[in-house]
């Protein structure tokens, strides 16, 4: 998931200004490297005005990827992808558009979910846990567009959800490699694959 991005935080209520500079710090540094003092610098605010939204930074952590899940929810929900009348040409459509979203620096088309479940499954499992939460659901939107396009077609194989937790396992592997050095075109490449595995399941069987 990605991509919501702001080089500088709105100005606004001082938690809405934390979430996103956590947005985007965390997924610039990692969130160990990331510090509070980071955090409040970049929002504009004080260490006392952090404290008072978020007990902890691990809490900051957690309602950080909940306001990922959210803005990247409706900005997923918006997105043209939609359009199409066949449910497989939306799927399709939703690879173009994620591949289209990878531009700029790294951390600003990598996904602040996969980059915390990564680094903190096992340190602090309850953001972990709220990564999950984002990345399941939002592979969860893409099922009904996958079920229809595979009933069209008379495919019962794979599983409808599991397909769709695959564009989600291929997206977060892709940022992992643009990430160990391979640059934005090693995430592409990962999506090319993944929309070329979808073109050969769904061929026709006399093509």
């Amino acid at each position: 998931m990605s991509r919501p991005t702001k080089h500088a935080p709105e100005r606004g209520h001082a938690r809405q200004r934390l979430l996103e500079a956590a947005r985007d710090v965390i997924r610039a540094k990692g969130f160990a490297a990331t510090s509070v003092d980071d955090l409040c610098t970049s929002a504009g605010v004080t260490k006392g005005a952090f404290f008072h939204h978020f007990a902890s930074k691990e809490a900051l952590g957690i309602a950080a990827a909940d306001f990922w899940a959210q803005s990247t929810g409706a900005f997923f929900a918006a997105a043209p992808y939609h359009a199409p009348a066949d449910p497989l040409d939306r799927v399709r459509a939703y690879l173009d558009f994620r591949r289209a979203l990878i531009a700029g620096e790294t951390w600003e088309y990598t996904c602040l979910v996969g980059t915390m479940a990564e680094e903190t499954h096992t340190t602090h499992p309850a953001i972990a846990e709220a990564c999950g939460a984002a990345i399941f659901g939002h592979a969860a939107t893409l099922e009904a567009d996958i079920a229809a396009a595979m009933a069209a077609r008379g495919l019962t194989t794979p599983d409808a959800a599991s397909l769709a937790r695959h564009t989600q396992a291929v997206l977060q592997g892709a940022f992992v490699l643009a990430k160990a050095g391979g640059g934005p075109e090693a995430a592409r490449e990962g999506i090319d694959h993944l929309r070329h595995y979808l073109d050969l399941l769904f061929a026709p069987e006399d093509a």
